[in-house]
């Protein structure tokens, strides 16, 4: 047994794991949907205007699931690449799940406190820190040759490696816009459609040059 094989494991449970962590923090979303604030309602067009004013809080609720199963799908992508785990990626992928684990909380905040910076601006930020720390934990297993990777996987590393970027890039625009913008600014992820291609042209474009720079 090799050095390389004594010291990485496989991917099925932290698979688990971190799907467990995923699911139970989309669920804990709907717990901001309370009708505790309804007071008396005595008639239809108390309860309609009752569950108008949930607004906010349904807004961020259906933000947060989208773009927290959107992160989920990444995840999904990543390890369908990744052969092994070690105890970097382990740590890197805890990272990831502290802040998965924060959406909740921090989508209430939004909801709650939207007339606050403070309010606008953390879930966006938590939502950067999952996409960091998840591009980060694809980066290292694709190091050293992409030791943690199978090999098909690793021969498209630039494809996968934009995307991973792209998600990061977007997550950055919408904490830089949030304090103006609101909810609104997660509409910078819209820019996920266009913006792994410009990037995958631009590594290309890169891998080119130093072939016929070496040549």
């Amino acid at each position: 047994m090799s050095a390389k094989d004594r010291t990485s494991l496989g991917t099925t449970r932290v698979e688990a794991y971190t799907d467990g962590v995923f699911a139970i923090a989309a669920t804990l979303l709907v717990l901001d949907l309370t009708s505790d604030s309804f007071g008396t309602v005595a008639s239809n067009a108390q309860l309609w205007t009752a569950l108008a004013t949930l607004w906010p809080n349904i807004t961020s609720f259906v933000v947060s699931f989208a773009l927290l199963s959107g992160m989920w799908v990444i995840h999904l992508r990543q390890f369908r690449d990744i052969r092994a785990v070690d105890g970097t990626l382990l740590w890197l992928n805890n990272a990831r799940l502290l802040f998965v684990v924060l959406i909740p909380f921090t989508t209430a905040l939004t909801s709650k406190y939207s007339d606050f910076v403070p309010g606008r601006v953390l879930l966006p930020l938590d939502f950067f820190f999952v996409a960091l720390f998840g591009h980060l934990s694809w980066r290292w297993a694709a190091a050293r040759s992409g030791h943690l990777m199978t090999p098909e996987a690793y021969a498209r590393r630039a494809a996968s490696s934009a995307g991973g970027i792209s998600a990061v890039i977007c997550a950055a625009i919408a904490v830089a816009l949030s304090p103006w913008w609101g909810p609104w600014a997660f509409l910078a992820f819209s820019l996920n459609g266009i913006l792994p291609r410009l990037l995958l042209g631009l590594f290309r474009g890169r891998e080119q040059g130093r072939s016929e720079a070496g040549g």
